[in-house]
């Protein structure tokens, strides 16, 4: 607890450091980091493009190179946003309902038609994680029969309202995630709600309102290790200490990653400062963004013009510019494969 209480000291301070437009678009990019990594630990890839778009428009923000979003996206834009920016406002089972509608806009989880803004009712059965194949299923965890749900989830948001100054609300955004996915008390979307509750719960022990670090980003790392100490502490006795020990020492591997995206902020910033008076077309500034928000794969002239909407002749003469402006340069690999990276 001290080690992650220490973290959060330092990294806040760095932030508070850099002044409000850097800190503005450190903690856009983790909010950007924590809707597609939540997404990602249940198996569902969300466009990156899609989710800044949806963010930018929703923080009021302008960036280049905006995109239209789905309906999906926006869902779990607007579910993490109100964890994190409403952080100290109650939570009520209207608030609950609302981010599962918003999770699940058309009613379906997949092909699957799922009750959304209400409790699972198990008319299809027992909630149960189950893996394997037929006939040789294994059951990992069962859920409480849904006729508990309501009086479980009643006292939940009792608990989770409660002040209690001896409970530190790092250890409580542990406890309540263990407890609510293990009362699972929707058909669909429990990981991804108990995730955006702990994010809540750690942004009012920051007393920010603002995200600058992302705890889905690092159990999305550690995915096989979440699901192991989870079925293990479900299945076992009402102790939950190594889980809780489990979710610390995440969360301070979470802290300490923020260094690399806080240290891209500032490499982002120095550039467009050194740059301030090089001439670039809308094309070029629009895909230096692209690199300086983390590229990924490797930039060649034909992903080039498949990006910029432009001809794989206007790619090069780009790309040629910005090399003789020494801000591009050839990567060791060439002939056909002949790539570019940023002159650091």
């Amino acid at each position: 607890m001290s080690e992650v209480r220490y973290l959060q000291g330092r990294i806040l301070g760095r932030m508070d450091a850099l002044g409000f437009d850097l800190r503005n678009e450190a903690a856009f990019d983790t909010m950007t980091l924590d809707v597609i990594k939540t997404s990602e630990i249940e198996g569902e890839i969300l466009d990156r493009d899609q989710v800044r778009s949806s963010l930018a428009r929703r923080l009021g923000l302008d960036i280049p190179g905006e995109v239209n979003s789905d309906r999906n996206v926006d869902g779990m834009v607007e579910m993490m946003l109100d964890a994190s920016i409403n952080c100290f406002q109650p939570l009520k089972e209207d608030r609950l309902f609302a981010w599962h509608a918003t999770l699940f806009p058309l009613g379906r989880s997949g092909m699957y038609p799922i009750t959304t803004a209400n409790w699972r009712t198990d008319a299809n059965g027992p909630m149960q994680v189950v893996s394997g194949a037929l006939g040789r299923e294994k059951i990992h965890f069962r859920a409480p029969d849904a006729t508990l749900v309501k009086t479980e989830m009643r006292a939940f948001i009792r608990w989770f309202n409660k002040k209690n100054p001896e409970v530190d609300l790092v250890l409580k955004a542990a406890i309540a995630h263990l407890w609510f996915v293990t009362v699972h008390p929707f058909e669909d979307g429990n990981g991804r709600i108990a995730r955006a509750l702990t994010d809540m719960l750690l942004a009012q022990s920051d007393r920010s309102t603002q995200r600058f670090y992302s705890m889905s980003a690092q159990i999305r790392l550690e995915r096989k290790k979440y699901y192991e100490i989870l079925e293990r502490t479900q299945s076992g006795t009402m102790d939950v200490t190594e889980w809780i020990k489990w979710f610390l020492q995440c969360l301070i591997r979470a802290i300490q990653s923020t260094e690399s995206q806080l240290n891209r902020v500032l490499f982002k910033a120095d550039f467009w400062s050194k740059n301030a008076t090089t001439v670039m077309n809308e094309r070029q500034k629009k895909m230096m963004n692209k690199l300086l928000d983390g590229f990924e794969g490797k930039l060649n002239s034909s992903k080039w013009a498949r990006m910029m909407k432009c001809s794989n002749d206007t790619a090069i003469r780009d790309i040629n510019d910005l090399i003789e402006k020494g801000i591009l340069e050839k990567e060791d690999a060439g002939g056909r494969s002949t790539s570019y990276r940023l002159v650091c």
